[in-house]
């Protein structure tokens, strides 16, 4: 118990650091912003989510003893609660049905049916659009309020000081303030995404991950997600505050949808012979332009709706190799 304390001590004062450190106007610290959740979520995967409940609610104190109740909201809500929900999510586990051998003898070993991959993506999904709504409304209570603050922000930034702004930068601005909720949800949704592989990789070479690595191949999200990204989608239309949480909300599940397009991808190119070298030319095309990430979104949607990667495996079952 000493050293599980000791360790959630140890990753909340890391967290905190990383976190705080976005102060300092520094380009690095922006990164490190970003990994903020990474320590809590190690101690999660390789302690239990009691050592990163301990980490979480110290750094979050610490934060506001100095900086202010307003950073301890914030690191709470944006570091704390996903990393130690999505690290108990990770862990959990039920024991599968046992089933009593013909010739009497002893029965295996219990076998763990772990939480899946797809649902806690979609967990992800819902942090990040919840994040992003909450940081929105720091901003102002309606859209006006929120675009304006964003519109000004924008041209600090892009404008020269003591300049008026050109109408190129104007259009500019009004452009970027519009998608950037958006902008931000998939910022929220693939730093979190990351933050968890990344954990999980750390303590799997350490030798501390409870359970088995997943096959990332086979990510899918609950059926009702398309409900749910067909209800947000119709709710962007109404106008006003519920419009833009709507885009919030869409604009995650799309990205859910986006990552298990990529887990697709994966298994639809097991049976070429140059599938890393295409794989890495996919990844290196999505990270250098962005755009291209939308192929992905419909290659995850056309999945959920034609089950492409069953229909796949049942026509050519390849040998699986590690991806």
């Amino acid at each position: 118990m000493i050293a599980i304390v000791l360790i959630g001590l140890a990753a909340g004062a890391a967290s905190a650091l990383m976190f705080a450190s976005i102060i300092s106007g520094a380009l690095i610290s922006l990164l490190l912003f970003y990994l903020a959740p990474l320590p809590l979520m190690v101690a999660a995967l390789g302690w239990g989510p009691l050592a990163a409940t301990i980490g979480g609610i110290a750094a979050a104190c610490g934060l506001g003893l100095i900086f202010g109740l307003p950073y301890c909201i914030a690191f709470a809500i944006t570091v704390a609660v996903p990393a130690w929900w999505l690290g108990h999510l990770a862990l959990l586990g039920r024991p599968l049905p046992v089933v009593a051998s013909e010739d009497g003898s002893a029965p295996a070993a219990i076998q763990l049916e772990w939480y899946p991959v797809g649902r806690i993506l979609l967990w992800i999904a819902g942090f990040a659009a919840l994040t992003t709504i909450a940081a929105m409304l720091t901003l102002g209570g309606d859209v006006e309020a929120i675009t304006g603050v964003l519109r000004r922000g924008l041209t600090r930034i892009l404008a020269p000081r003591g300049t008026t702004p050109s109408q190129d930068i104007e259009r500019w601005v009004t452009a970027l303030a519009i998608i950037a909720p958006a902008a931000a949800t998939i910022v929220a949704m693939m730093t979190l995404t990351l933050n968890l592989w990344l954990a999980g990789k750390i303590t799997a070479t350490s030798g501390r991950l409870k359970r088995p690595w997943p096959d990332l191949r086979s990510a899918e999200l609950p059926p009702m997600t398309l409900v749910a990204l067909s209800v947000a989608l119709a709710f962007c239309f109404i106008g006003g505050l519920a419009a833009m949480f709507s885009q919030i909300v869409a604009t995650a599940l799309m990205m859910a949808y986006g990552l298990t397009g990529f887990a697709v991808l994966h298994t639809l190119t097991l049976a070429l012979k140059s599938r890393i070298f295409w794989l890495c030319c996919t990844y290196a095309i999505v990270v250098a332009f962005g755009w291209p990430v939308l192929a992905m979104i419909a290659l995850g949607l056309a999945d959920a709706i034609f089950g492409l990667r069953p229909r796949y495996l049942r026509g050519k079952p390849p040998p699986l190799p590690a991806s």
